[in-house]
């Protein structure tokens, strides 16, 4: 059975953070989907995907967090996977993902550790 996701949005001085806290599978990815385009994200700055409180992740739960970065590339954001757990983090170097995402231990940290472009 899913668990119900809780999706939660706040604006910070380096961009949007979406914390995720549930299952990231197929009955819930299309509402961090629906909720991408009523993001303020702007040229240089950074997306930080918090997935502290993820219990599962499946392979729609990645496509989604890849259409996350679809989206921040596109609005020329850059973005960051913060506090990824373990069980999570094994699927995503499986598969390649820990490539493609930067991952810090927490929101906090992505966010001090961003560097906004200079171009």
């Amino acid at each position: 059975m899913t668990k119900q996701l809780t999706l939660h949005i706040r604006t910070t001085a380096t961009g949007a953070v979406m914390e995720l806290a549930g299952d990231l599978d197929h009955h819930t990815a299309p509402e961090v989907r629906d909720a991408l385009p009523q993001l303020d994200l702007r040229r240089g700055q950074q997306l930080v995907l918090d997935l502290g409180a993820i219990t599962f992740c499946d392979s729609s739960g990645i496509t989604v967090l890849i259409a996350a970065r679809n989206h921040a590339l596109a609005a020329g954001a850059a973005i960051a996977l913060a506090a990824v757990p373990e069980r999570v983090t094994r699927i995503f170097r499986i598969v390649g993902l820990d490539q493609v995402f930067p991952s810090h231990a927490s929101a906090q940290a992505a966010e001090d550790a961003w560097q906004p472009s200079t171009s």
